[in-house]
């Protein structure tokens, strides 16, 4: 659940000078906590890095939850040294993991490939629904203690022949003759960490083991043909033990009959193999192209530890019909798995890396299901005896449904279709293959091969759901929640997201969390910028003004108009800036932002609604009323009519409002509960809804929570003589405050993802509707909404963000946890309680980091 942080250090912007040491204290002590006794000020760098790293005991301890119902063996956990709160260890063995008394495989990895490890993983066994609690632990001051020896579970390897010599081909194949190419002969094999082959090195030329680089788990051996074919291929393996070292070392032909240890079992001809990589130029003519055509191949072994290794392929001035470029692949398996991760980077942009299995004679085309989110794996796959010993067999491609662009196939492969992802010249593409031999797995039908692609799916979507508590996070824990602790919080945040991505959202910049350029919508154009003004307004601290200026004001030409935005999409999620926009008007008073807000009224005026005139979500999602919209909408109608509009044009835009909450009241609120479903369609034709209330199936928590952020907020611009509509929504408020604090977490103040239902398999404490309820309970309570009696849930709420939710690190920033990313009703998002639970779980999302800076600042009121 804390993994997209890295990807976030990468991207993030240090403004300080600052050393990480000076930084942590400074922080530190804004939090009202002394620094780490181990953390003296120094100029000397060897020795702020070694203060850096803890000489207490316990780094950190993690709750882990497995969120499926079947056991999930050998289940990969990662945590950054960034998370953890420690410097990069100097020693391998200066960490060590314990799950009760024993001690975890662990191993250092670099998780982004670039040459550096960032991170550990350890693999632990999580029986169903279990919750699991684990230590890491600082053993540099142990060193008299020798470390355990864990086996090695997995390896990767490259071998060529020397001391022989090149010689002319003797038996060439059809396709060498004519061509200046060579084979060897004599000598004797060894291992290398890297091996570029030369210009008159092919296929069959006696010169690297098995001809090409391989990897392997303890269940199945995968081998890269280093040459034009590129073909993936499959060593079977019978035994657990690595077995690539043996392989080969007599000549090709051995490992192509059954051995103690396994065989070759996939004849790969001319196409993919067991899930390599080409491109499919065009659509039209849709033939697909090797990377045959390439100046030079590179492979280098860059891991090959216990419990994970990894290939890297460089495929140097790779020529295909549409350009020639570099393209790097990193091929990685870990212990306990038969899949492969690759990750593919693109020098160019390509519209598509085309992955396949080969389509043997007899075989059975296997799909997964596609109609699902953007962000649940899925797979296409093939069964049947076309193992070469006979055997069944199984290969499968894994992906995210988000990055298939089309399932296809040709006469030699099954194939689909990717779409590359990232900036422009950075572009990635990933995705994992797998085998399966029956002799090795004991699967044996085709129900039970897709039972097993079925949970590997799951659990490449759902992964386990995890708390971490660090040393250095627990200190800043400690202290007493005062007003000046609570804003600080904030403070720290949205400090630490300045540094990080909060000023790259401009036109044309770039969305970290969604890889893509900037669109004109409601979270990091909206509600983010909107929340750093507030922030400016309370702490008189001009810095936190910029991200107004410099991204929502980025999208405004001098003209007045909206960059990306098309009002004929009628998009209720393309509302939020305007509040910006208001808020640049009064400041600066230029022209431009009046105009640009009134593009948005107009929206509103002509936007479609239901029946009884509640805004449809989108024109694409027609007679909907999202919880979402209520907050991305109405909040800003009621304060630009405050502001521009007056007489009766003024009142029937603030009875829009609340008719907006009165209908929403209406068909989203369960009557027994007193809770919201997510959504309400009024024809009830979609597939999410019932088909006789119209309601989506469950109570999202984040989706209630824009609900509450909505209550609170209009009624600053509902003026007091309109008795009746503050009536109502007060009253909405106090019936809401009621319903919500029942299903509160009891033990941590959090709200879980599903409000009812926190003992459901896989259901998690989320963060960014504890931060929308810590603010709706606090705001409520300042403006005199609710009566005291909430300050313990409004106070818990807000504990619960810094106890469950907020991690410290070293360079003095802070991080917010355990956010559901996104959900929504539509398209393969069916609304149920595995759609909830299938969403990934982010980091440092405006969508939860906005409203915690806004909770931070009520609850500094209410304290103060």
């Amino acid at each position: 659940m804390l993994t997209s942080n890295k990807a976030l250090i990468k991207n993030r912007r240090f403004t300080t000078s600052l050393t990480p040491c000076l930084a942590l204290t400074m922080c530190l002590a804004m939090l009202g906590c002394s620094k780490p006794s181990n953390i003296e000020q120094t100029s000397d760098k060897s020795s702020i890095k070694e203060a850096l790293l803890p000489t207490h005991k316990k780094i950190a301890e993690v709750e882990i939850i497995n969120p499926s119902t079947f056991v999930r063996k050998d289940e990969p956990i990662y945590f950054s040294y960034y998370d953890l709160g420690i410097s990069a260890p100097t020693s391998s063995d200066s960490i060590e993991v314990f799950h009760q008394e024993n001690q975890l495989p662990t191993q250092h990895i670099d998780s982004d490939y670039d040459g550096k490890n960032d991170g550990i993983l350890f693999l632990i066994d999580l029986l169903d629904n279990q919750t699991n609690t684990v230590t890491i632990n600082n053993n540099s001051v142990q060193q008299a203690i020798s470390p355990p020896v864990f086996k090695k579970r997995v390896q990767a390897e490259i071998s060529h022949k020397v001391d022989g010599q090149w010689l002319a081909h003797t038996k060439p194949a059809e396709h060498l003759k004519d061509k200046n190419l060579q084979e060897y002969q004599g000598g004797k094999f060894q291992n290398v960490s890297q091996l570029t082959p030369p210009d008159y090195y092919s296929d069959h030329s006696n010169w690297i083991r098995y001809e090409g680089p391989g990897i392997e788990s303890d269940k199945v051996a995968y081998r890269f043909y280093l040459d034009w074919r590129n073909g993936f291929d499959i060593f079977g393996k019978l035994t657990k033990d690595p077995i690539l070292d043996q392989i080969g070392q007599d000549g090709y032909e051995s490992y192509h009959h059954m051995q103690p240890w396994g065989m070759d079992i996939l004849k790969v001809g001319g196409s993919l193999g067991a899930g390599g990589f080409g491109l499919i130029a065009s659509s039209k003519t849709p033939t697909l192209e090797h990377v045959k055509d390439v100046t030079k191949r590179q492979a280098i072994i860059a891991e090959d530890g216990n419990i994970q290794s990894r290939v890297n392929i460089n495929y140097v001035g790779w020529k295909n019909s549409l350009n020639t470029q570099d393209l790097i692949a990193n091929i990685s398996m870990v212990a306990g798995s038969r899949l492969a991760k690759v990750h593919l980077n693109l020098e160019k942009d390509l519209p598509n890396i085309t992955a396949g299995v080969v389509k043997h004679q007899g075989s059975q085309f296997i799909q997964g299901e596609i109609n699902t989110s953007a962000y649940q794996y899925s797979y296409i796959a093939s069964w049947g005896k076309q193992s070469l010993d006979d055997s069944l067999l199984g290969m499968a491609i894994f992906f995210k449904k988000g990055q298939l662009i089309k399932v296809l196939e040709d006469d030699k492969n099954y194939l689909v279709q990717l779409k590359p992802r990232g900036k422009s010249g950075e572009t990635t593409v990933e995705y994992y293959f797998a085998s399966v031999w029956q002799p090795e797995s004991g699967i044996d039908n085709k129900k039970d091969f897709i039972a097993y692609l079925a949970q590997e799916a799951e659990k490449l979507t759902r992964k386990p759901r995890v708390y971490l508590s660090t040393a250095l996070t627990e200190q800043a824990h400690s202290m007493p929640l005062t007003a000046e602790s609570a804003l600080n919080w904030g403070k720290a945040l949205a400090d630490a997201e300045l540094n990080r991505k909060a000023l790259g959202y401009f036109h044309n910049g770039w969305d970290v969390n969604r890889a893509r350029k900037p669109k004109f919508e409601y979270d990091i154009i909206g509600l983010q910028p909107f929340t750093f003004d507030l922030l400016a307004d309370l702490t008189g601290d001009e810095k936190y003004r910029q991200v107004n200026d410099k991204v929502t004001a980025s999208f405004i030409t001098n003209q007045g108009k909206i960059l990306s935005y098309h009002k004929k999409n009628f998009n209720i999620d393309n509302i939020p800036p305007g509040r910006n926009l208001l808020k640049l008007y009064q400041r600066i008073n230029d022209e431009k932002f009046r105009l640009s807000a009134a593009a948005l009224r107009q929206q509103l005026t002509e936007h479609p609604k239901t029946s009884e005139g509640a805004f449809w979500h989108k024109n694409r999602y027609p007679d909907q009323l999202w919880l979402d919209g209520v907050y991305m909408g109405m909040p800003f109608l009621a304060e630009y009519a405050m502001m521009f509009e007056q007489g009766h044009q003024q009142q029937e835009s603030l009875h829009e409002v609340v008719n907006e909450f009165k209908l929403t009241r209406k068909y989203l609120r369960d009557a027994k509960s007193g809770l919201y479903y997510h959504g309400w369609d009024e024809s009830k034709n979609q597939s999410w809804a019932n088909k006789t209330t119209g309601q989506s199936p469950e109570f999202w928590a984040r989706g209630v929570g824009w609900l509450a952020m909505a209550l609170v907020d209009v009624l600053d611009s509902i003026p007091e003589k309109n008795v009746d509509d503050r009536a109502f929504l007060i009253e909405m408020i106090n019936e809401l405050a009621v319903d919500i604090a029942k299903v509160q977490d009891k033990t941590s103040g959090a709200w879980w993802q599903v409000l009812d239902k926190p003992n459901e398999v896989g259901n998690y404490k989320e963060s960014s509707a504890t931060a929308m309820f810590s603010y709706f309970f606090a705001k409520a309570i300042n403006n005199g909404y609710l009566t005291d009696e909430y300050n313990a849930v409004a106070q818990s709420a807000f504990k619960a963000l810094i106890n469950e939710f907020t991690i410290l690190h070293l360079d003095g920033t802070t991080s917010m946890t355990n956010q559901c990313y996104v959900a929504g009703l539509s398209y393969g998002r069916d609304g149920s309680y595995d759609y909830y639970m299938n969403e990934p779980i982010s980091v440092n999302d405006p969508k939860g980091t906005g409203p915690y800076i806004l909770a931070s600042m009520e609850m500094y009121k209410l304290l103060k």
